[in-house]
């Protein structure tokens, strides 16, 4: 389930199976330009970057971000899909499902700016990226395969939170995310997968 996938830094991850997938493309070193489809998270640095953008797309690309950047993604002049939270929508023959991404006793990601995550269905597989997100009433509901979750703490979940979240939905496999660039540590990676039930996978893809 995780081959030709990559987390490059932080939350930025590339799946290269039926089309070429980055979600929230951030560092990327070179230009690749290859991009399929490209889906954004929410508006903060880290996740949404036209320079990155611009390194990924190619002539074709559809990105995919939620309302606060409709702006942002026009002036882009590729074309754009506008999500908002508990929808499922189909791009580029690809389905997938947008899930609320907020924090609860932080004021970094308002519920009301309507940010999201997003499960990408690609074959058989459910691939949940959370976005940046505390454990919440509705990503505890949550079906998939696949988790990536945040795990670098003071914007989002911190690890242990995190290993709940994972034990909560009970993913095959799950990748922790968002840390050792601006938050968080490869040690809280060590720590989080200590913490996940036996029966779930945890797969460290950061390098």
């Amino acid at each position: 389930m995780l081959n030709n996938i990559e987390v490059i830094c932080h939350s930025s991850i590339v799946i290269n199976k039926e089309k070429v997938i980055y979600v929230d493309p951030f560092r990327i070193d070179k230009n690749y330009n290859n991009a399929d489809i490209i889906f954004i998270t929410h508006d903060h640095y880290d996740h949404y970057s036209p320079e990155d953008i611009n390194k990924v797309k190619k002539e074709n690309t559809i990105i995919v971000a939620p309302k606060t950047l409709l702006r942002e993604v026009s002036s882009l002049r590729m074309e754009h899909v506008i999500v908002t939270p508990n929808e499922t929508y189909k791009v580029d023959n690809i389905l997938f499902e947008t899930v609320p991404a907020y924090n609860i006793n932080k004021k970094f990601h308002p519920k009301e700016n309507e940010w999201v995550g997003y499960i990408i269905i690609i074959g058989e597989n459910r691939y949940y990226i959370s976005g940046d997100t505390d454990i919440t009433p509705d990503n505890k509901k949550v079906k998939c395969d696949v988790a990536f979750l945040p795990i670098g703490g003071t914007y989002t979940m911190n690890y242990k939170e995190a290993a709940d979240l994972a034990n909560t939905i009970k993913p095959k496999i799950v990748v922790p995310i968002h840390y050792g660039s601006i938050v968080g540590t490869k040690q809280d990676a060590i720590n989080f997968s200590k913490l996940i039930m036996p029966n779930i996978e945890c797969k460290i893809l950061m390098k």
